[in-house]
């Protein structure tokens, strides 16, 4: 069996998006190490380094560094001392499970020390977002993914936009859009398998839901003005709030904040929408942005209405309705509670296309190929070269 690690930027027990379903179904063929941030504790002491089993996946491991100091920052943002430190406690820990030269998979350029530190006998780089794009992004950024895509070996995009941006700068690039577990989500086009959620009972009128982090890409302008265009409606918001403040966030009798909910309770929630929302800004933390939830909605055969986000127009656009402006934003979601009609026939054949199996089978079609490739190539250069005969 394989050895894979995975260097990421996101929690395993976060939201369960792109990196769990892809390493969770990998997994099946190999032993994953999902290696996660630092995290800080009060007091004094060495750092450790802590492992626990992932949730809900057998063969996945989490690994997490636990620093006994008052804050830290992320291997390669300004702490060298830390990037050495998780580099050190993690080799010990490979050594002594016996894991050399594992596949080496990562979601974010941050953690590029481990590239060098790490044997390993291939470096993948899976890109789901673009992150120099996010509030918050360090400076150096944008030129340690330059680097990490000149060094990969392969590398994945999540999306359309994400994908012609990358290929650039690495000829194995490959689009592999996010997919869906149609079965997951399906359950909700079919209301009466569950009961509704409490907080959703007490609402009177229609629900337009969403369900996802609520960050800066998040169109919260748009919101405020769709929650006062019909004040009959509830705006029905599932998801962790990050890296935004609250009190920025719109309020209004008709706009409701639910906080995170695990994957297994989104369908129970997805059930009681009536028109499904992806309320994304135009700005640049989502020019390349390509959200994971439309077929996840889809699947559940809920009318859908999106702002122009590029992805979703080029991938989804006979299928979701675009609201270009406010207004025609607003107009789609009237529509789409008096008709609740849209492509059935497209609908079906882009969840069968965008689905996390496929998608994690084309990928080890494309890691099985490639090591074999530079089997190949190794035994090539291994072979002595003839030499030229004198007559």
């Amino acid at each position: 069996m394989r050895d894979l690690i995975c260097i990421s930027h996101l929690r395993w027990d976060f939201v369960w998006q792109r990196p769990q379903h892809l390493l969770a179904r990998l997994a099946r063929n190999a032993r994953v190490l999902f290696v996660e941030e630092p995290i800080t504790v009060e007091g004094e002491g060495q750092p450790l380094l802590e492992i626990l089993p992932g949730q809900k996946t057998a063969n996945v491991t989490v690994a997490r560094l636990v620093q006994p100091v008052p804050n830290h920052r992320w291997i390669g943002h300004g702490d060298p001392l830390t990037a050495q430190t998780y580099c050190e406690r993690l080799l010990d820990y490979l050594d002594r499970q016996g894991i050399k030269r594992p596949l080496l998979w990562l979601y974010t350029p941050m953690a590029s020390d481990f590239v060098d530190a790490l044997p390993h006998k291939l470096l993948i780089y899976d890109v789901m977002d673009q992150l120099a794009a996010f509030k918050g992004a360090p400076a150096e950024l944008k030129e340690r993914e330059r680097s990490l895509l000149s060094r990969a070996d392969v590398v994945f995009t999540g999306g359309v936009s994400l994908y012609r941006d990358k290929l650039v700068h690495n000829p194995n690039t490959h689009l592999l859009p996010s997919g869906v577990e149609i079965e997951h989500f399906a359950r909700a086009a079919r209301r009466e398998q569950f009961d509704c959620p409490p907080e959703l009972a007490q609402l009177t009128g229609p629900i337009l839901g969403y369900f996802g982090v609520i960050d800066e890409r998040m169109d919260l302008p748009l919101i405020a003005q769709v929650a006062a265009a019909h004040p009959e409606w509830n705006i029905a918001l599932v998801g962790p709030v990050a890296k935004i403040d609250y009190a920025d966030l719109p309020q209004a009798a008709n706009i409701h904040y639910f906080g995170m909910r695990s994957y297994d309770q989104l369908p129970a929630y997805l059930a009681y929408f009536d028109v499904a929302l992806v309320p994304f800004a135009m700005n640049e933390a989502t020019r390349f942005l390509s959200p994971t939830k439309t077929l996840e909605y889809m699947a559940a055969h809920k009318p859908i209405v999106s702002t122009p986000i590029h992805d979703v127009i080029e991938l989804y656009g006979d299928v979701v309705a675009i609201g270009y402006t406010p207004d025609e934003f607003v107009q789609h979601c009237e529509q789409a509670l008096i008709s609740k009609n849209y492509n059935r026939v497209r609908a079906e054949e882009l969840l069968t296309q965008h689905t996390w199996d496929g998608i994690a089978r084309q990928i080890q079609r494309l890691i099985d190929r490639k090591l074999v490739l530079d089997e190949v190539q190794q035994v090539e250069q291994r072979q002595p070269k003839p030499t030229a005969q004198i007559s």
